[in-house]
């Protein structure tokens, strides 16, 4: 199940559950189309894969046998911060950028 992470890992922006601009990459980190688009140019500066637009999970469990939905599995709360400086960040981006995602 996805954690739904709450922020940009890189601006900060808020990100709620249902953000049409959440990007994720396979490890969940996760950012802001903006941030992916402009900074990252789709390379994802811890694992180097590509972005993906995040998935809304549903408000309410449509099946209740399952217990699914936001009602039992909140977004996370915990803001996540990209750790790497910009410079590190543009060096990563660099030199990969030019693969596509597939083969990284």
């Amino acid at each position: 199940m996805l954690e739904l992470r709450p922020n940009c890992e890189l601006c900060d922006k808020d990100l709620g559950p249902h953000a049409p601009d959440a990007m994720i990459c396979s490890y969940e980190c996760t950012y802001c189309s903006d941030c992916v688009a402009k900074i990252l140019r789709n390379v994802c500066p811890k694992c180097g894969g590509g972005f993906e637009k995040r998935p809304m999970r549903p408000h309410k469990a449509w099946r209740e046998e399952f217990k699914l939905g936001l009602e039992n599995h909140p977004p996370s709360t915990r803001r996540v911060h990209n750790t790497f400086s910009s410079d590190t960040i543009e060096a990563h981006v660099k030199r990969i950028e030019h693969l596509a995602p597939k083969d990284r």
